[in-house]
């Protein structure tokens, strides 16, 4: 009989013990919540991606504080509105918690160190939460082939200790135990492969994010540093 075609495949499935299908289950498990991520982060980063471009357009001709409240209302509901936000709130609380004996509305070199390290903090933060549930991709990547493995070696033991017991060898006892064995391999492949390939699309998708918020930190410290040159 040839156990790889029709409903052959799904009759090995059925007839692996307990262990084998513990593994299929959970390999199964880790291919849904894959998918699941992958369609999910492919979606919002395409979208976020391209209000970063928009952003970075409109920021190329801005070269003011003004300006950049301008675009940080226009771009209110985006990513480069929520980061260039952050920046100018961040900016108010400076400037508003300064002494009467400062000059109003100019940075000094201490503020400007500290408004560098809250621009810097508040471009992790946004690439953190990004990142968040991608490592699911990359472990599934490494452990699925691995959970395979395992499944077939289990699957191979009980084949041999079969062979034992029944004192034969032949091909038609041999190939069942064996089928049933690499079933796993087969399930385990199909998870890593995919998986890999949707970490790979993802980590494109965040470095095009990425390289377009660096564009805007760039951006917003220059147009800012006017601020301290004005003090000198």
């Amino acid at each position: 009989m040839n156990y790889f075609m029709g409903n052959s495949l799904w009759r090995l499935v059925s007839q692996s013990d307990t262990v084998s299908k513990a593994v299929l289950i959970i390999l199964l498990l880790l291919s849904i919540v894959c998918w699941t991520i992958f369609l999910f982060k492919i979606i919002v980063l395409h979208l976020k991606c391209k209000q970063l471009a928009q952003a970075h357009h409109e920021l190329e001709s801005v070269r003011t504080v003004d300006q950049l409240l301008i675009v940080a209302s226009k771009q209110h509901g985006t990513i480069a509105g929520y980061y260039l936000s952050r920046i100018m709130v961040f900016l108010k609380i400076l400037l508003e918690s300064r002494t009467d004996h400062m000059q109003k509305g100019i940075l000094q070199e201490s503020e400007w160190d500290v408004l560098q390290r809250q621009i810097a903090q508040a471009l992790d933060i946004v690439m953190s939460y990004e990142e968040s549930y991608v490592s699911w991709l990359s472990t599934s990547a490494a452990v699925a082939p691995l959970l395979g493995l395992f499944g077939t070696i289990w699957g191979l033991v009980h084949a041999f200790m079969s062979i034992s017991e029944l004192q034969t060898a032949d091909i038609a006892t041999v190939a069942p135990g064996i089928a049933e064995a690499l079933i796993t391999t087969l399930a385990g492949l199909m998870l890593a492969i995919p998986a890999l390939v949707m970490f790979n699309i993802v980590q494109r998708y965040l470095r095009t994010m990425e390289d377009h918020l660096h564009y805007i930190e760039d951006h917003v410290t220059f147009v800012l540093q006017k601020m301290v040159q004005d003090t000198k």
